[in-house]
């Protein structure tokens, strides 16, 4: 049991809610000096007919007077309780805190705050999702970063992970397509370079179909014919998906990403007759200007269309498939789509169609929402050809890190920069992508993206680095003896820099697991930098390896290891690798 558990124990009982609410209730005070736990008395002021500082007051005496008999195991750990205003506060000896939050920091390894809770759950994540035929641009790195973080955090709490990269590979565009290639389409081209070739063809469909209206006609009819079978069209549909693969792959590659399941769309369309035939049996589809939909007033949302008119389905019908094929493939506890928020409507469609249908686990189908990506001149826009694609972004991360190495370190070998540059210049730009509310849109700066001093992947991996190197300058015969410290050496860690960085290894736990829930990594972030200013304040103002004694040497070196090996778990966890040296 935690210290937070025997706490809030004890309180419910002696106040009206449960032990569960009471450790919903503790939290954390907003100054050091206030303590280190704190428990709000406000709520209980009209069911007790107190004013809340009488309440937390006598609160406060009757811990107390238990101190030693009922609550002495809480006050094995606790130095003193104080009533301050409303507030019960909580300080934490600390000799204990040093001992036990690191003891437990040694023992986790390289895995802080990980655990089993999902074991025999699986959860898919779906996330990337780019387009069959267009730029792999800065809009899908934010699915494809987020996406993986977030099934990182899952996989280490125990969850058994599928990641599903539903691939845009099907769709009235692809009629589209069809039409423009066989009028402006270069095979030549094609082979060159695909991805610039298709986008060319397809931006020109846009630009002329504005002058001649019945290319859109013709689309339409291609991609009908494609739906039905049509061998010229089918063929032409795998080139393009075939060779946009190959330049997806080189992305994933780069940076460390593997997907267990690429099914686009059109792996779903031959489904589509099924998800119909359910609809109908269950009275649920309605006729709406020749087209069938799904009513859902009942949800205040407008009807979800499943077949078009002309009897081509849509990317709606597909999604609900896809829903019934991964219960029936892989029985998730949870169906996560990291899309972006102008889908949100699209998702709450599909979703209430699923709870129309009677489908179980219509709930444990989350739409993880997350804003755009700007640079000066605004938004992205694939029609207008007016991308930023995710390679050339990270191609001048890297390049730009790798001048700061070398204006830094001009005689570091070259094959070592180059190394090193690539680490961190990926690093930055996913730190970049995950460093904030995932629903707020993020605007590029390559002047904050690689300061060493900011709120950075640099800043961060340069920590790690000083952790490291810490160690390396150990005395000889030193670390043996860290790796055997002692409590009796680490309940030595008790000087104000030491307890604030102690304080944030222990959150990072609670930061994990929060991330997790939320499905929103910059929870887990924010816990990482603040752990990495704390410790940069802690070497800045305390003597390591001249700290005066080997016991006070080998705890603050155990100190410093376990905040390297928790940096480390927390940028592994956004997918970011550490460096050993920078």
């Amino acid at each position: 049991m935690t210290l937070e558990s025997r706490i809030a124990a004890a309180l419910a009982g002696r106040l009206p809610i449960s032990q569960e609410e009471a450790e919903a209730g503790l939290g954390r005070p907003p100054r050091p000096e206030m303590g280190d736990i704190a428990f709000p008395c406000f709520r209980f002021a009209k069911e007790m007919k107190k004013a809340p500082s009488l309440i937390a007051r006598g609160l406060k005496q009757w811990l107390e007077e238990g101190s030693e008999g009922s609550f002495k195991e809480i006050f094995v750990a606790i130095d003193r309780v104080e009533a301050d205003g409303g507030y019960l506060n909580f300080f934490i000896r600390r000799d204990y805190l040093a001992r036990t939050v690191l003891r437990r920091s040694i023992e986790a390894g390289d895995r802080p705050g990980s655990t089993g809770e999902g074991q025999g759950k699986t959860v898919i994540v779906e996330y990337s999702s780019p387009n069959i035929a267009k730029p792999f641009h800065v809009g899908h790195g934010f699915s494809t970063f987020l996406g993986e973080a977030i099934a990182n955090l899952f996989e280490y709490a125990g969850y058994h992970v599928e990641r599903f990269n539903h691939l845009g590979d099907y769709g009235t565009q692809f009629g589209k397509l069809i039409v423009a290639w066989r009028l402006w389409g270069d095979p030549a081209a094609l082979e060159q370079a695909p991805i610039q070739e298709l986008t060319r063809i397809y931006v020109r469909f846009h630009e002329e179909s504005e002058q001649d209206p019945k290319l859109e006609d013709e689309a339409r009819l291609a991609f009908n014919r494609l739906e039905q079978g049509g061998e010229e069209e089918k063929a032409l549909w795998e080139t393009f998906r075939r060779v946009s693969l190959m330049e997806f792959k080189k992305i994933y590659d780069r940076v460390g990403i593997h997907f267990d399941n690429t099914n686009g769309e059109s792996f779903y369309s031959p489904m589509i007759p099924e998800v119909v035939e359910i609809l109908k049996e269950k009275g649920l589809l309605e006729e709406s200007e020749g087209a069938q939909v799904v009513n859902l007033d009942a949800f205040g949302l407008k009807p979800c269309l499943i077949l078009k008119s002309d009897g081509s389905t849509i990317y709606a019908s597909r999604d609900i498939a896809s829903i019934l094929y991964r219960e029936r493939e892989y029985h998730f506890d949870k169906n996560i789509y990291v899309v972006g928020i102008p889908q949100k409507n699209h998702f709450n469609q599909v979703f209430a169609v699923m709870k129309r249908m009677g489908f179980p686990k219509a709930d444990d189908c989350i739409h993880v929402a997350f804003g755009t990506v700007r640079f000066a001149e605004g938004a992205l826009a694939t029609r207008t050809g007016n991308v930023v694609l995710l390679a050339d972004l990270l191609d001048t991360s890297v390049a730009k890190t790798a001048a700061l190495i070398e204006a830094n370190n001009p005689d570091m070998d070259r094959k070592l920069a180059a190394s090193i540059a690539e680490r961190i210049g990926l690093g930055a730009v996913r730190y970049a992508y995950l460093r904030n509310s995932r629903e707020r849109d993020i605007v590029f700066s390559w002047e904050e993206m690689l300061d060493f001093e900011g709120d950075t992947a640099p800043y961060l991996l340069y920590t790690v680095t000083r952790c490291a190197s810490l160690e390396r300058k150990a005395p000889a015969g030193m670390m043996d003896r860290v790796r055997q410290v002692s409590d009796e050496d680490l309940s030595r860690l008790d000087g104000d820099h030491e307890q604030e960085v102690i304080k944030e290894i222990d959150r990072f736990a609670k930061a994990v697991e929060a991330a997790r829930q939320a499905c929103e990594p910059s929870i887990m972030i924010r816990q990482v930098m603040a752990l990495a200013r704390a410790f940069n304040t802690f070497y800045h103002h305390t003597a390591v390896l001249k700290a005066g004694d080997e016991s006070l040497t080998a705890a603050r070196l155990a100190l410093a290891g376990a905040v390297g090996r928790t940096l480390i778990a927390g940028l592994r966890l956004a997918g970011i690798e550490p460096v050993d040296r920078m």
